[in-house]
């Protein structure tokens, strides 16, 4: 494991790190969009995501670059719903729908907790309702969003990685026994757990950033987590590229995702994705990208191990 060089990460040296924020609109999302995936009922579907725009995230966790969509104060009540109807109207006819918020669902200086009762208004009828949530904010404000929503809701947590010492220095603000906990609560009260594990964080080789992956996959569907999701780390966020001219950061190749998507649908616990933003990014090899991709969308869609890529670049 490498050093940050006496580098001491802070929250406050994070932010110090960045550079503008985009302009955004409360009245709309940011970005929203369509996208396949595997259902629970074993059915290749349509799912809406859509990206909210709302307040920082209060974490400043080191590797994410989510806060340059965001506003600096809590958006007015009634401004999410009407992000949500907005993109709604641009999705007819998918029944799964993800919100992503670019923080926590159940935070209320993000989305105001007024808005809960027309959001789950507006959500009635679909099949699977996804929100993501950072531990701290697991509790019985959960169970009453699920009241209203009278349908399958999932929350994804972002584990990061399974490993308390290298969370510590990502400023996550939570230990592996905080997303075990949380994952416990939802469980028992009928929420399904999505999980987001990240492929090499700082701090860590190639071969580290594998094993780490692997080790937080068992670690999630240990907890009782149903779905993992595979995140590859990259650069642009400032802090992050700061690390990569220390030389204690460099971006995963798209190989080690593959390995570590391989050996999760190995498991036959839960299912495992990788996600596929950008992935060329994460590939040194022009010839063989765009097949490796595809074979990473068919793993994704049939949770299957597909026919390795065989390329020079081996």
């Amino acid at each position: 494991m490498n050093d940050a060089s006496g580098l001491k990460i802070t929250g406050r040296w994070i932010v110090s790190c960045r550079g503008k924020k985009n302009n955004v609109d409360p009245r709309k999302p940011y970005y929203w969009l369509v996208e396949k995936e595997l259902t629970s009922d074993g059915k290749v579907e349509d799912a809406g995501v859509i990206f909210l725009t709302n307040r920082e995230c209060p974490f400043h966790c080191l590797m994410c670059d989510l806060w340059k969509n965001t506003t600096d104060e809590t958006v007015a009540t009634g401004a999410i719903p009407g992000q949500i109807e907005w993109a709604l109207e641009k999705m007819p006819g998918i029944k799964h729908i993800k919100l992503y918020n670019s923080g926590s669902f159940f935070d209320q200086k993000a989305i105001p907790v007024e808005d809960h009762k027309r959001i789950a208004e507006l959500l009635k009828g679909f099949k699977t309702v996804i929100v993501e949530s950072h531990p701290v904010f697991i509790n019985e404000k959960c169970l009453r969003f699920r009241d209203m929503l009278k349908t399958d809701l999932q929350v994804a947590l972002g584990l990061e990685i399974a490993n308390d010492e290298i969370l510590s220095k990502l400023n996550k603000k939570m230990t592996c026994d905080d997303f075990r906990n949380a994952v416990f609560f939802l469980g028992r009260n009928m929420i399904r757990t999505r999980a987001f594990i990240l492929l090499k964080p700082p701090f860590l080789s190639e071969s580290e950033g594998i094993y780490q992956a692997k080790k937080s996959i068992d670690f999630s569907l240990h907890a009782g987590a149903g779905y993992c999701i595979i995140i590859p780390v990259r650069p642009g966020n400032g802090a992050m590229d700061i690390l990569e001219k220390k030389g204690v950061f460099t971006p995963p190749g798209i190989k080690s995702l593959e390995k570590v998507l391989e050996y999760g649908i190995s498991l036959r616990t839960g299912r495992v994705f990788a996600d596929t933003w950008d992935l060329k990014l994460f590939s040194k090899c022009s010839k063989c990208a765009d097949t490796r991709i595809r074979r990473i969308n068919e793993m994704n869609l049939n949770q299957k191990t597909a026919a390795p890529v065989i390329c020079d670049c081996e």
